[in-house]
């Protein structure tokens, strides 16, 4: 990505970029910044309870939002990450109540995309919400976003996303896990 020190310096600065990931394009902030935070969540009219997933650089970046994984959830990291697996996992105190619901953090490694690039460029956590208004279908490009959220945005990352299934979410805080949302990777629930 030619512009990747550019887009990494926007979100040192607290903007919020559109990037496609490996399911739909995401909007991208960093997740330690709270003014970030409220800037997606305005952009998108997300109300307050509904918390913002994080992407990570790698499975090594969750110690910086949760507490240590189950020997299940890391086996999980293991085999489907990167990849459209998000897994909530038990909050570390102090997190933003924009990232959190019940004590428990959405945290997931993307998949070969212009976001992966990106997040390990960052090396911190970053926001992994798609790049839509509430409610309304997600988007594959830049180039579908609505205007007035286009205007709010500190970038737009060149490319774009295959669409499909979004990630798959699975709560490892429970025992047995269980699967809150079925989408790009299929789990047996029987084997959960």
């Amino acid at each position: 990505m030619a512009d990747l020190a550019a887009f990494v310096k926007v979100l040192e600065e607290g903007g919020v970029l559109a990037c496609p990931t490996e399911t739909w394009l995401g909007l991208l902030a960093d997740a330690r910044n709270d003014r970030a935070l409220e800037r997606v969540a305005e952009l998108k009219g997300r109300p307050a309870d509904m918390p913002i997933a994080l992407l990570l650089p790698d499975a090594r970046a969750v110690a910086e939002v949760a507490s240590s994984p189950s020997r299940e959830a890391r086996g999980l990291m293991e085999v489907y990450w990167p990849g459209p697996l998000t897994i909530l996992l038990a909050a570390k105190p102090g997190l933003s109540p924009r990232l959190t619901r019940d004590g428990k953090v959405g945290v997931r490694v993307p998949g070969p995309s212009p976001a992966a690039d990106l997040a390990r460029a960052f090396g911190h956590p970053l926001t992994a919400t798609s790049a839509n208004l509430s409610g309304e279908p997600p988007l594959r490009s830049a180039a579908e976003l609505p205007q007035a959220m286009a205007k709010g945005l500190g970038g737009l990352v060149p490319g774009v996303s295959p669409g499909g299934a979004p990630s798959t979410l699975i709560d490892t805080t429970t025992s047995p896990m269980r699967i809150i949302r079925a989408g790009a990777i299929e789990f047996d629930p029987a084997a959960l």
